[in-house]
């Protein structure tokens, strides 16, 4: 561990499998890592050399700060136990699982004086990085349209995901990820349409199932955001392609190139490929080295509590979209999740 984080203790909350990726993270970071978990605590700590707390008061007492991986349904829960404790939070995506919630959790941060970063782990992934640097600089010019997408085996298949007041369903769970990006690339969102097929039918989502949402950005930009959950054993892909007035970015994680900018004549020069396999570290890692770094007095991270709830803020208008079949202006959008 660099000097910056010697000596810190971190408190997991929860032991599911995205609680794998975040422990590699802090072991390799040299933090010491307590875990509590309704169940699983006790084999992740086995597997990885951890210590169990056996209730979440001594897990917060024993942390300098906590790392949510719990199911999306109970973040806000447990994140307002973290404030109420005095905790600094890092907790996975989404934030919440309602707009209401998310506004609720960041107001309780800061009349506690804490702070809590959603980690939208996308914004560390070298690819799309490289991709917001190329916007910001110019080299595409102004963006017109933006495509993102992102497919993986459904998690609906049994358990807790078909419940949509417990997963989100597959905007808030998988799709929250791009909406971010379109957000981080393109700006803020003014209107918001979307629809999904096969449709969520009293409350249970598909198995299998797509979701299409169009934002159009306060710039003039449009983006499109697909997400799906497909059959059983369907390989994790995920990309984009922005499209400016001097070129177009492109990126496709099954595509063995990596990302590309491909620039009109008379565009700025500079690297026109990143190899998948020069990408450097874990984007986990990156991600949560920023987040404790920052906690300890460091520069702020690029990801903010604010980001998290704009993220559940489209997610929730996409779903009123859904259900309405109306476009959603964003000025309209009461922040609790209800379309005026």
């Amino acid at each position: 561990m660099s000097q910056e984080l010697a000596g810190l203790t971190v408190g997991l909350i929860g032991a599911g499998n995205i609680a794998h990726l975040h422990v590699g993270a802090w072991k390799a970071l040299g933090a010491r890592v307590v875990v509590h978990s309704v169940e699983g605590a006790g084999e992740l700590a086995d597997h990885y050399g951890l210590e169990v707390s056996a209730s979440l008061d001594t897990c917060l007492a024993d942390a300098e700060f906590v790392d949510v991986v719990t199911p999306s349904v109970t973040h806000k829960e447990v994140t307002l136990a973290a404030i109420k404790a005095g905790r600094n939070v890092i907790c996975e995506k989404p934030l919440t699982l309602t707009a209401a919630d998310s506004h609720e959790v960041i107001a309780a941060a800061d009349a506690a004086g804490v702070r809590v970063y959603p980690a939208h782990v996308v914004r560390y992934f070298p690819a799309y990085v490289a991709a917001r640097q190329a916007v910001r600089d110019g080299r595409i010019g102004d963006v017109a349209v933006a495509r993102f997408f992102r497919q993986a085996s459904s998690p609906a298949g049994g358990g807790w995901y078909r419940d949509v007041a417990r997963s989100g369903g597959v905007i808030m769970d998988l799709m929250v990820h791009d909406l971010d990006q379109a957000r981080w690339l393109c700006g803020d969102v003014r209107t918001v349409y979307a629809v999904q097929n096969p449709p969520t039918v009293e409350g249970q989502s598909p198995v299998n199932v797509a979701a299409h949402v169009t934002l159009t950005h306060e710039s003039g930009a449009i983006s499109h955001c697909r997400a799906t959950w497909a059959a059983a054993g369907t390989t994790f892909q995920s990309g984009f392609d922005v499209a400016g007035s001097a070129g177009v970015l492109k990126y496709a994680s099954a595509a063995d190139s990596g990302y590309a900018e491909e620039l009109q004549d008379g565009a700025p020069a500079g690297d026109l490929l990143i190899p998948a396999n020069t990408l450097g570290e874990s984007p986990y890692l990156t991600q949560l080295r920023e987040f404790a770094v920052a906690l300890r007095g460091g520069p702020e991270p690029r990801v903010q509590a604010a980001d998290g709830a704009a993220a559940v803020d489209l997610a929730e208008a996409a779903r009123a979209s859904m259900e309405t079949g109306r476009v959603i202006d964003m000025k309209d959008f009461d922040p609790t999740g209800a379309a005026a």
